[in-house]
């Protein structure tokens, strides 16, 4: 009893203006018509018949009273639920210090090329990033992960969140051409510093990997670069991609740079704008290598914060409702025959 009194007391609502709609059948009732019914020529042929037929009017009037009291519930309980009944559960405390982080991936064509080696396997540098993201993201405890993918276009692929899980599942879910084939850095700069704009200044931070050139995009690298030296984001560049590789030929083989449409001058000059760094990773280890130091970036203090999660109660009205529905068409089936039986007895 006390548990339940503790309930009812914590108990709050999203709607309550539901409950305005509890006399609504009565006013239906009110405003609305009955249709006559058909009269029926009553004929009553002995004194037995028509005591008969008082208990069964009676019974009828008992079972009338039930229906009615079992609509009456169903329908408080449906409004009850359309209230959206909760209860505020106890304060989880938030990650202290950390940072807004957001990491921006190139997904252009160039990205499939198989130039990464990972344990003497070489494989594309897609694969190589997801690789090494799905360890960094791990030690990311306390910071604010948001991904954003870019080729022709830049998108949000998730936004800011502490749910480190769900943006490692949309990096695994990535696919090269996704986005296009070409690549758009300046866009991807500029989307990354409209989500952090709302964040403190000193922990905004964007981890920007491509392989390329800007080849896309409506706003130029260094003039987003500029918008995000404004607004206070740092921007650490990754370069990614091998300066040579062995590829067959007509001849047999030859050695070719798969990285020569990588401009490493525009990157340097954008993590010099905006106080962060540029790196350069020309195979496997160094990646890793690379987003070993980025993880050793100084968290930034924020306040405490607090969260109630709040648990929903809706589902248990709901429940009551669909309950009592039953059984009210389970009474109406088993109270039929014996009424039409009754009136057949009367008649005769």
């Amino acid at each position: 009893m006390e548990s339940l009194l503790q309930l009812i007391d914590g108990l709050q609502w999203h709607w309550p203006w539901a409950f305005a709609l509890l006399p609504l059948p009565v006013l239906a009732r009110l405003l609305l018509k009955p249709e006559k019914p058909e009269q029926a020529a009553l004929r009553v042929s002995q004194l037995q018949s028509w005591s008969s037929q008082q208990q069964t009017e009676h019974g009828a009037a008992g079972e009338s009273l039930w229906r009615l009291l079992a609509i009456w519930l169903i329908w408080a309980c449906l409004l009850t639920a359309l209230a959206r009944p909760y209860q505020m559960g106890e304060a989880i405390s938030l990650p202290q210090s950390g940072r807004d982080l957001m990491l921006a991936v190139d997904i252009s064509g160039s990205m499939q090329i198989e130039d990464m080696a990972i344990q003497g396997a070489y494989t594309t540098r897609l694969h190589a990033v997801k690789y090494v993201l799905n360890d960094f993201i791990d030690q990311r405890e306390g910071d604010r992960l948001g991904l954003i993918l870019f080729g022709t276009n830049a998108y949000v692929q998730s936004p800011l969140t502490f749910d480190r899980e769900t943006v490692r599942q949309y990096l695994l879910e990535a696919q090269i051409g996704l986005a296009g084939e070409q690549t758009a850095i300046g866009d991807a700069i500029g989307l990354a510093v409209k989500r952090l704009l709302a964040q403190p200044a000193e922990s905004r931070v964007l981890v920007l990997l491509t392989d390329g050139a800007n080849t896309a995009g409506e706003v130029e690298p260094i003039k987003a670069a500029q918008l995000a030296a404004d607004n206070q984001v740092r921007i650490y560049t990754i370069a990614l991609g091998s300066d040579s590789m062995v590829v067959p030929s007509l001849f047999g083989s030859r050695r070719v740079n798969p990285s020569k449409d990588l401009d490493e001058r525009t990157l340097t000059n954008i993590a010099k704008l905006t106080g962060g760094e540029f790196y350069r990773a020309l195979n496997f280890e160094q990646l890793q290598q690379i987003y070993d130091l980025i993880d050793q970036l100084e968290p930034s203090e924020k306040d405490p914060q607090q969260f109630r999660p709040q648990h929903s109660l809706f589902q248990w009205p709901l429940a009551i409702a669909l309950i009592a529905s039953l059984l009210l068409a389970f009474a109406s089936l088993s109270f039929a025959p014996r009424t039409q039986t009754a009136g057949k007895r009367a008649e005769d």
